[in-house]
């Protein structure tokens, strides 16, 4: 076994150190590294991740299997293909920990219930729906905006991000996955502060929200990002997307926010535009 694994070894155990967390077994060609995590305090999801070290390692990758009884079979193969990818793309140093900590992002954004069919038919039930939020300012853009497109395409949310005066995000998709949606949007750190410290998204607000089958026929098929530079660029779009009804309840409280004052897109920062 490599000095370079060894050294890893000992570091995970030291961080993984709560009873049943870390595991270490022999395999034929390097060793076996499983770390078993709860997401979400005592009663969250529960995720065993297993790295096989091999002998080369970290020149080449590790292999890595992903269990959970909380999960579906087909969200744990998911997360597995995500980390594997991840693996390959960074450099060949030691990486094990760095891994896990990516399944604990994916498995917040995987949206798994833990009442299997039972929870799925109910989110069936409640339909479609369409809401539509308000953002105070972005300052990082592309982190801003690259983990709102990789939340909606995991939560298979579509809808649409206009970027102006005013930011707004239209999400269309099962109720549930919109709610959890914007936890996520409250509870990461998806921008940063005048300060350049990376801080949550605390000043969102809900404009409004209604089942799909009340605003209009037409359901968005992706989610796609626009500028706009004048209301009435916004009101030609909100048009365009059959979506007049919502935008004609929502206008009073674009202009109170003009009136009050905002940030809006104009904070971005200069390196991140």
């Amino acid at each position: 076994m490599s000095e370079a694994i060894l050294d890893e070894v000992s570091v995970l155990s030291s961080i993984y150190c709560g009873p049943g967390e870390f595991q270490l077994l022999h395999a034929q060609d390097g060793i076996l590294v499983q770390i078993n995590s709860t997401i979400g305090g005592e009663r969250g999801l529960n995720l065993s991740l297993s790295f096989h070290l091999h002998d080369r390692y970290p020149s080449c990758p590790p292999d890595i299997s992903v269990s959970s009884t909380s999960l579906f079979r087909s969200q744990c193969h998911n997360i597995r293909q995500k980390l594997l990818e991840k693996a390959a793309s960074l450099p060949p140093e030691p990486m094990v920990h760095q891994l896990v900590e990516c399944a604990q992002q994916f498995v917040e954004v995987t949206k798994a219930y833990r009442g299997g069919r039972e929870e799925v038919e109910e989110r069936n039930k409640q339909g479609e729906w369409t809401v539509v939020l308000l953002l105070d300012h972005i300052r990082a853009k592309n982190r801003y905006v690259g983990l709102l497109e990789r939340w909606t395409q995991q939560l298979q949310l579509t809808g649409r991000m206009f970027l102006g005066p005013c930011i707004l995000v239209v999400l269309q998709g099962a109720r549930a996955d919109i709610k959890e949606f914007c936890r996520l949007l409250k509870t990461v750190k998806v921008d940063v502060d005048s300060s350049g410290k990376k801080c949550k998204e605390r000043m969102m607000k809900v404009l409004i929200e209604t089942p799909l089958s009340s605003t209009c026929g037409h359901s968005l098929q992706d989610f796609v990002v626009k500028h706009y530079v004048s209301l009435s660029e916004l009101t030609t779009a909100f048009q365009e997307l059959h979506l007049t009804e919502i935008y004609q309840q929502i206008l009073p409280s674009l202009s109170n926010w003009q009136q009050t004052g905002y940030h809006g897109e104009g904070s971005l920062n200069p390196k991140d535009s």
